[in-house]
């Protein structure tokens, strides 16, 4: 027997590794899996290269579990170990010291394992003894055994076994009972070795007894693992149906994908690889984190952030490269070269499958335009050399569901929708339904309107009125037609300024109050065929709402009401007889009030003309009081006017009728108003 410590310069370096590891603690499994697997695919190589002369039979790594014993076992046909080789892999585990150790990985907790011979210890971060049952594949070799309870002292011994190989056998800890349990094994065998190039059984395949009326296990191996998945083929030998089986069993509960790229290359990095375009329209974060990241087929992560660029972690797949250690971490990623390398090439990869895409069947990939839009948007958002490859291949779609390119919009729209100062004015829609009067009004322009009802429409075109020449977004109900591209300046009113301001109070007294909403009213003379009045809503104001649900620091916008503008057509036929009949009905109550507000605002005029001879300090309090009450007697006569103007305006069915339609365009006539609406539109057909 021979006994020892481990060669490390601390007192115990097992404390060390459960407080650094501990949260990773599942991953033992998988570095113990990937030793057997590995120490079984250097056995295979030995038999090519001629130096192993036997026969390698079954080369199945076997996981038992033992609950009697609370023991895991997971063994293997492979090169096994001699004593000298357990002294020399197992025993001396060289480093500087703990301090510096702790001070190297103290921000790096997952990079420990994969260091200085550690992936094997990782064992005991689940485990309170660990035993090494192993036997070389040279010929006369012995049988060691090997153990260790957790502190640096171990003990080798000779002993049986029959065949090359190992066993590891790990005698879990009170605190880990959970790693005893089959399902758990199961979901950890599942996540972690799904794929590797050996076969792993776990238990037996179970079928179902109908003498004893419940699955029992039958003598085969339970096999929990493809040993050559589908992106370690070539892709000229594959069809469409063994990339959709693939995505089935990677995903079993999910869609099928639009499409998808076979990656491999070999110069100057090694990735293989399958990404999937799943379906996704909306709720991006529902969709990160389903890239599976593997090393040699050893399952490494789904956190890619980093190895593809943020808007790529909405795609499905699987990546696998040996240039990215088995134990990645984010900071690592951050600071490597090669996974840098690796980044730009799989943006260039989608990119150019895109493009093909794009030129070999345009009505194919216009078909999938609805599922794509969000990811190419983000893409161009989040990456500037995406957009420079995105912008041959992104579309535009028209409200009549016809699909353009950037350049071939600009050329439909650039004879009808310049305005006054040649800029391109791309008009938009958010829902065909709710703003259909909208773009009707818009089409009979002879203008083009565009559907951007995506959930990353809004900072799309904001950026794109950045990369466009001369040209803005604008959604076609922030204005009247009139004047959403502009031609030429707007014909002025024939009312007077008087007239104006009491047909706006007319109106302005009979809006009603909704939550986080004002609104303005202002007259224009639009033509009597124009409609008599209409709602409009600011596009830069509206947009900046928009933009706070994507962009911290605008929370600012988010607070604000929503500022809706009530345009009044004073050339409409309707929107004359509401005036002529104000003016008729309210003439006689006007008028002491307007001469009292005349007298009273020229007073206020020739107090400010002769405060305006002082200075400041030369004001007395005579004189400020007497500004201020000629301004409170103003006010008073303005408090009067507009009472009078909202009770005739209370009484006019024409007016309510006129500002519920506005309100019933834009889908903000609800509950009771509606209901007053409909009974009145009654009454006037009566």
């Amino acid at each position: 027997m021979q006994k020892g410590n481990i060669g490390v310069t601390t007192e115990n370096i097992f404390p060390v590794i459960k407080k650094f590891l501990y949260s990773d603690h599942e991953i033992f499994l998988r570095e113990m899996v990937s030793n057997a697997v590995d120490a079984t695919q250097k056995l295979k190589t030995l038999k090519e290269q001629g130096e192993f002369k036997g026969e390698l039979g079954d080369l199945t790594v076997h996981i038992t579990l033992d609950t009697d014993k609370g023991t895991i076992t997971i063994s293997d046909r492979g090169i096994g170990m001699t004593e000298e080789e357990i002294d020399k892999y197992i025993n001396q585990i060289a480093f500087s010291g703990v301090n510096d150790f702790l001070e190297k990985y103290k921000d790096n907790a997952n990079n420990i394992i994969g260091h200085f011979g550690l992936g094997f210890y990782s064992s005991f971060m689940v485990s309170k003894k660990v035993e090494i049952v192993t036997k070389s594949y040279k010929d006369d070799a012995n049988a060691v055994k090997w153990s260790c309870d957790g502190s640096p002292a171990y003990e080798i011994d000779e002993t049986e076994k029959d065949d090359r190989g190992s066993d590891i056998i790990l005698y879990i800890d009170d605190d880990c009972k959970e790693f005893l349990e089959k399902s758990k094994i199961q979901e950890l065998l599942n996540k972690y070795c799904k794929f590797m190039a050996v076969p792993v059984a776990f238990g037996k395949k179970q079928e179902w007894s109908s003498d004893e009326k419940k699955m029992v296990d039958t003598a085969e191996d339970n096999i929990i693992n493809h040993v050559e998945p589908l992106w370690t083929k070539a892709p000229s030998g594959l069809k469409d149906e063994d990339y959709k089986s693939f995505y089935r069993t990677l995903y079993p509960m999910s869609d099928e994908p639009m499409f998808w790229i076979h990656l491999n290359v070999d110069y100057p990095f090694n990735l293989t690889g399958i990404l999937y375009f799943p379906r996704i329209k909306s709720n991006i974060d529902l969709q990160r984190n389903k890239i599976q990241l593997y090393c040699n087929q050893v399952f490494v992560t789904d956190q890619v952030e980093g190895i593809v660029p943020e808007f790529l972690t909405l795609l499905h797949g699987v990546i696998d490269s040996p240039d990215i250690p088995l134990n990645v971490s984010r900071s690592y990623l951050q600071s490597d070269r090669d996974v840098k390398k690796i980044s730009t090439y799989i943006t260039k990869k989608v990119a150019d499958r895109l493009q093909s895409i794009f030129k070999e069947d345009r009505k194919a990939y216009e078909e999938k335009w609805d599922d794509l839009k969000l990811f190419i948007n983000y893409g161009m958002l989040s990456e500037e050399s995406f957009y420079d490859r995105a912008k041959d291949f992104a579309l535009l779609k028209d409200t009549e569901d016809k699909y353009f390119t950037f350049e071939e919009y600009k050329k439909l729209i650039e004879g009808a929708q310049k305005d006054k100062d040649d800029t391109l004015v791309y008009l938009y829609a958010t829902d065909k339904e709710e703003q259909y009067s909208y773009i009707q009004a818009a089409k009979d322009k002879g203008y083009s309107v565009l559907l951007l009802d995506g959930q990353l429409d809004v900072p799309a075109i904001q950026m794109l009125e950045q990369k466009f020449e001369k040209s803005r977004f604008t959604r076609v109900d922030s204005d009247i037609i009139e004047r959403l591209i502009v031609k030429e300046d707007a014909p002025k009113s024939t009312l007077s300024d008087d007239e104006s301001a009491n047909l706006s109070s007319v109106f302005r007294s009979q809006m009603p109050k909704m939550e986080k909403t004002e609104f303005m009213v202002e007259v224009q003379a639009l033509g009597e065929q124009a409609r008599p009045v209409m709602i409009t809503q600011n596009e830069y104001m509206r947009r900046m709402k928009e933009m706070s649900r994507f962009q911290p620091g605008m929370n600012f916008y988010a607070q604000m009401p929503d500022s809706m503008n009530l345009v009044l057509n004073s050339d409409h036929p309707l929107v004359k007889r509401v005036l002529d009949e104000s003016k008729t009905s309210t003439e006689e109550a006007l008028k002491p009030v307007e001469a009292e507000l005349k007298g009273q605002e020229a007073r206020l005029a020739a107090i400010r003309q002769a405060q305006e001879k002082k200075k400041a300090e030369e004001l007395t309090q005579d004189d400020k009081d007497m500004k201020a009450e000629c301004e409170k007697a103003i006010q008073e006569q303005k408090d009067k006017k507009q009472q009078i103007l909202a009770d005739y305006a209370k009484g006019n069915s024409i007016v309510h009728q006129l500002i519920d339609l506005a309100l019933l365009q834009n889908g903000m006539l609800k509950g009771e108003a509606l209901d007053q609406f409909l009974k009145r539109s009654v009454d006037l057909i009566k």
